[in-house]
């Protein structure tokens, strides 16, 4: 997908290429990237990636201004990670989006980071928390992968009634 195309998108089709785009950044940097990220508080992370260096961060996807000025939520994402970032169009005005969070300007094939987020590290125990929350995500995904009448399978049988 090219610039032009994202300005002539729809608005979920501009969300999957920025985060695409922004996903790619994450593996290019070593992130371990997990997307649609349910938390303990409720809320749902666009993206969760672990870094290297075992720290978290999280990127809230904007398709547009309208999905940024009525969304509200985000600054509650800050209590689970490290570093806490908006991934953008290429066509989003920046200035919208504020200065204490980390910027990434994306379309499908690629993004960058015009901006690093300002670090808030997480208190030992909700980071250890927050790592198993991640890897029992990551594991049942890619069980459900390779084997979905399997894991399905699995899933009814765990079903309390």
């Amino acid at each position: 997908m090219v610039v032009q195309d994202l300005v002539e998108s729809s608005f979920p089709e501009i969300a999957l290429a920025v985060r695409r785009g922004a996903a790619r950044l994450c593996g290019s940097l070593a992130w371990a990237a997990l997307h649609e990220v349910p938390l303990p508080n409720g809320r749902r992370a666009d993206i969760l990636a672990l870094r290297p260096d075992g720290g978290f961060a999280c990127i809230e996807v904007k398709s547009g201004p309208r999905d940024f000025l009525t969304d509200g939520k985000w600054p509650e994402y800050r209590a689970y990670c490290d570093a806490l970032y908006f991934a953008v169009g290429t066509d989003f005005p920046l200035e919208l989006l504020p200065e204490t969070t980390g910027l990434i300007v994306a379309d499908a094939r690629q993004a960058e980071i015009l901006r690093e987020a300002p670090t808030h590290p997480l208190a030992p125990a909700r980071r250890r928390a927050l790592l198993h929350r991640f890897a029992m995500l990551g594991a049942e995904r890619l069980a459900a992968f390779e084997d979905p009448v399997g894991f399905a399978a699995r899933r009814v049988a765990l079903r309390v009634e």
